[in-house]
């Protein structure tokens, strides 16, 4: 069984160690990096409305030349009355 306070002492010993170094320009990094997934990011946005606007014209030109709300011919004649 583990003690209730083992994580709270580990915590303690890694804090109590000297911290390593910062690269000076760790934060230029960090916004180069945070840019360029912002970029990423919104080009696959813009490329996932294009791809979906296409669909969708694509759907209504298809649907305009075939009319699939039509019901197809019958393959019989009805039968005419009255003759």
């Amino acid at each position: 069984m583990n003690r209730p306070g083992r994580k709270e002492e580990e915590v303690r010993r890694m804090l109590d160690l000297p911290h390593p170094p910062v690269p000076a320009d760790l934060h230029v990094r960090a916004a180069r990096r945070g840019a360029r997934l912002r970029r990423r990011r919104r080009t696959l946005h813009h490329l996932g409305c294009a791809l979906l606007l296409a669909a969708a014209i694509g759907f209504a030109l298809w649907a305009a030349a075939v009319e699939p709300w039509v019901a197809p011919p019958s393959a019989t004649t009805p039968e005419i009355d009255g003759w």
